[in-house]
């Protein structure tokens, strides 16, 4: 930590090593086994209680469900509709303090158009919804960061969304939620909790719990990188691996006290200028509800909500599922969208415990936390906007068996790295780019990613002014990201670069095809790779490519996880 009490953090194959070996060597408070958003989360929260913590990870940061979500920080309006009060009023005051405090950054406001198609009842029940939605924002004790409600007439809306089908609607409201690039606000997270102490390495696969009797006492890990296993000790271990929850608790010999159920969720990637409108739009199903939503210079439209009994590493995209999809933001558009005008799909599982529903769309989205056995907690469910409230509950459930006065959850006040100092980075944006000689465009680029650690990337630009460069194919994003990313932000492959630092997988239409080769060289420079090794890490993104785009052609979703299987998972061992 600096000597100004603002956390630096870097996450460079250094400090991997050195993660690694205060892991060998040390009993730790805290073990946090999962490296998605709630275990980043629980990881930061037990290091800045003053506990020595540790956190591995069998892939990549936030590789499952966290980096595959809606990209929505939001209270869940639809949960309104099932009386879940609670649970709104939750993720509601947590949106305001990712927004305000944590990581504004990171953390946009965005704006909602819901349309009406029926008079007065319409108007009446939703806009009473969102006068709720309002209230409950303003529950955490602060002004909730977004603007209220609107009530919007028909030449209203044709104004805000002018590509909609004239039939489509008689009215709209509007409100607000934010959003976030998931995957960048976890590795983030996981910078942060570094900079506080935690040692924290990913591509460490737990193969066995460590028991002394019934007493869970650590884990053993084998390194997917180096191939060596090595023996982690913690006083207590925390379970926070989302979808592969069961699989987890049966190394330690136990189910646990709940089961988790995986529900396939999928997103089509639209360019923007497809169809035209100010505003995202969430849409009923017969199902659920669709969102249409702003990401750039692109649209995310999602989600589907199907159960999933696959492989949970890489769910697959059906044609049906995209089919589904267009369907439905057709039904609302002058002009229909077509397969050609898709130019990236992803596909993710939500954890949802199970037991209360067949239909995985009724399931709770609440989470719970339990000792499975002594030394052991689990903690499953739940909502990405949540997840702090979620670390929180699961740290306090580990820290009831251990001795001592242990400091209570602080990490409402705790933002993340880039966080602090980042609305005066902003208002120094074109002095920023004059001295760098960057378009002031670019600079503001850097500051939504990166916050006030732009700094950082400015600096490994200025004796490399080559690297001011777009990557190819993937104009919005800079050469200078692929280097910081594996000399800061912990990507030990080319995949962790290209579909979660940066999202050229889904937003590019070449799914990175071409990116991939300069960003290989790029990382090689910081990780050693060698020309083979280079030639390997590309090779393998192809490939990946080729099996995501041959699935997404299959009619359903056991031969959608064939086809999508056939490509090797990543390069480990040398």
């Amino acid at each position: 930590m600096a000597a100004t009490g603002t956390p630096t953090a870097k996450l460079g194959p250094d400090e991997r090593r050195a993660a690694i070996e205060a892991l060998k060597s040390t009993e730790l408070d805290i073990l946090v086994v999962g490296g998605g958003i709630v275990g980043a989360g629980a990881a930061l929260d037990s290091v800045t209680r003053g506990l020595t913590t540790g956190m591995v990870e069998a892939r990549d940061w936030a590789s499952g469900t966290s980096s595959r979500s809606s990209k929505l920080v939001h209270g869940g309006i639809r949960y309104l509709e099932q009386l879940d009060f609670r649970l709104v009023r939750e993720a509601l005051i947590e949106r305001g303090l990712l927004l305000q405090r944590i990581a504004p950054h990171l953390v946009k406001p965005v704006r909602f158009l819901y349309p009406l198609k029926k008079r007065v009842i319409e108007r009446f029940y939703i806009g009473a919804g969102m006068m709720l939605y309002d209230i409950f924002s303003y529950s955490g004790g602060r002004p909730p960061g977004v603007p209220h409600h609107r009530h919007l007439s028909k030449k209203q809306v044709r104004e805000l969304m002018p590509s909609l089908a004239p039939d489509a609607l008689i009215g709209g409201l509007t409100y607000y939620d934010a959003q976030v690039d998931d995957a960048k606000y976890v590795a983030t997270l996981v910078r942060t909790a570094a900079a506080y102490g935690a040692h924290v390495a990913s591509r460490l696969n737990v193969v066995e719990f460590l028991r002394q009797g019934e007493r869970v006492v650590g884990v053993t890990v084998h390194d997917l990188e180096t191939d060596e296993r090595f023996d982690i000790h913690a006083k207590q271990v925390v379970n926070a691996t989302g979808v592969w929850t069961d699989d987890t608790q049966s190394l330690a010999g136990t189910r646990g006290k709940f089961h988790v159920r995986a529900s396939k969720g999928i997103h089509l990637v639209v360019p923007r200028d497809r169809f035209h409108g100010k505003s995202g739009m969430i849409l009923r199903t017969e199902k659920s509800v669709l969102f249409v939503i702003p990401w750039g210079r692109h649209w995310l439209i999602g989600t589907t909500d199907t159960d999933w009994n696959l492989d949970k590493a890489h769910p697959a995209a059906t044609a049906a599922d995209i089919d589904y999809l267009l369907e439905h933001v057709n039904s609302v558009l002058s002009v229909p969208l077509t397969r050609e005008d898709v130019e990236g799909v992803y596909a993710g599982l939500r954890p949802l415990l199970a037991g209360e529903s067949d239909q995985t769309s009724k399931l709770s989205r609440e989470h719970l936390v339990a000792h499975a056995l002594p030394g052991l907690v689990v903690i499953a469910g739940g909502k990405w906007t949540t997840y702090r409230v979620m670390a929180k509950d699961a740290v306090d459930e580990a820290v009831q068996a251990m001795d001592g006065r242990i400091s209570p959850s602080v990490t409402q006040d705790v933002a993340l790295v880039g966080g602090e100092g980042y609305r005066a980075a902003w208002n120094r944006r074109a002095r920023m780019a004059q001295e760098s000689g960057l378009e002031i465009g670019q600079v503001e680029h850097l500051l939504n990613r990166y916050g006030s650690l732009t700094d950082e990337v400015l600096d490994l630009l200025s004796t490399r002014l080559e690297l001011a460069e777009p990557l190819p194919g993937a104009d919005d994003y800079l050469q200078v990201e692929a280097l910081y990313a594996a000399t800061h932000e912990g990507a030990l492959h080319l995949d962790d670069l290209l579909a979660r630092r940066t999202r050229i997988s889904i937003e590019s239409w070449d799914r990175g095809v071409s990116a991939a080769p300069v960003a290989a060289r790029l990382m090689a420079e910081a990780l050693g790779w060698d020309e083979a090794r280079v030639d390997r890490e590309v090779t393998t993104y192809l490939e990946r490519v080729a099996a995501e785009r041959a699935s997404q052609e299959q009619p359903d979703d056991a031969s959608a996880d064939r086809v999508r299987l056939e490509a090797p998972d990543i390069v480990t061992t040398d």
